[in-house]
């Protein structure tokens, strides 16, 4: 019963649009109807400005941690419901009940979850995403890259338990699938390139 109750809290949590809330409290507007159309970080930062983006990376992971803590809290750190409410996190900021299920890429959230549950795997992953930005200028392709790579830096690096390897690559291939949008846009040469955006 309390691995229910955390895999909903997870959910709900993740549905929380900070980058829309910040958004909607500074500017009165819809971060959904500029740039990408993005609740995340990378679009509110692009259109609203380097404090709003940065609070937005921020809250975004918190609350992917927060999830993964509270179900390890309720469980005695039972792997298949910690592994369970990373998902589930993940699924609430990308289909947010609270704006129609129509939400973000959920990288920001997967950072948090995993860097609970996986944290040597995922700081590696961050490093290669660092530097994939640094040579390519593009967050989608970084991200991708390292969504590609994690679950099998989780299973060689931790060779943790089956729950929790599954949920690594499940995750990666959904942050792979959240970008299919980004990779026609960067096989047609449109993607955004990053920059720190407004002040």
């Amino acid at each position: 019963m309390l691995g229910l109750l955390a895999i909903v809290v997870a959910y709900l949590l993740g549905a929380i649009p900070f980058g829309f809330l910040l958004v909607k409290l500074t500017r009165g507007a819809d971060v959904r109807e500029s740039g990408s159309g993005n609740i995340g970080a990378t679009n509110v930062l692009r259109t609203t400005g380097r404090a709003a983006g940065v609070a937005t990376l921020a809250l975004d992971i918190a609350k992917g941690f927060a999830a993964v803590w509270l179900a390890a809290e309720l469980t005695g750190g039972a792997p298949e419901w910690t592994s369970l409410a990373a998902l589930a996190v993940m699924a609430g900021h990308a289909y947010p009940v609270f704006l129609k299920f129509r939400g973000g890429k959920a990288v920001a959230t997967f950072v948090g979850a995993f860097a609970y549950l996986t944290p040597l795997p995922l700081a590696a992953v961050l490093l290669l995403f660092t530097i994939a930005v640094a040579v390519t200028g593009y967050i989608s392709a970084a991200s991708i890259l390292a969504a590609i790579m994690f679950p099998f830096g989780v299973w060689i690096v931790l060779h943790p338990p089956l729950q929790v390897t599954a949920a690594a690559f499940i995750a990666g291939a959904f942050i792979v699938y959240r970008h299919k949008s980004n990779l026609v846009r960067l096989r047609a040469g449109t993607e955004n390139v990053f920059r720190w955006g407004r002040e």
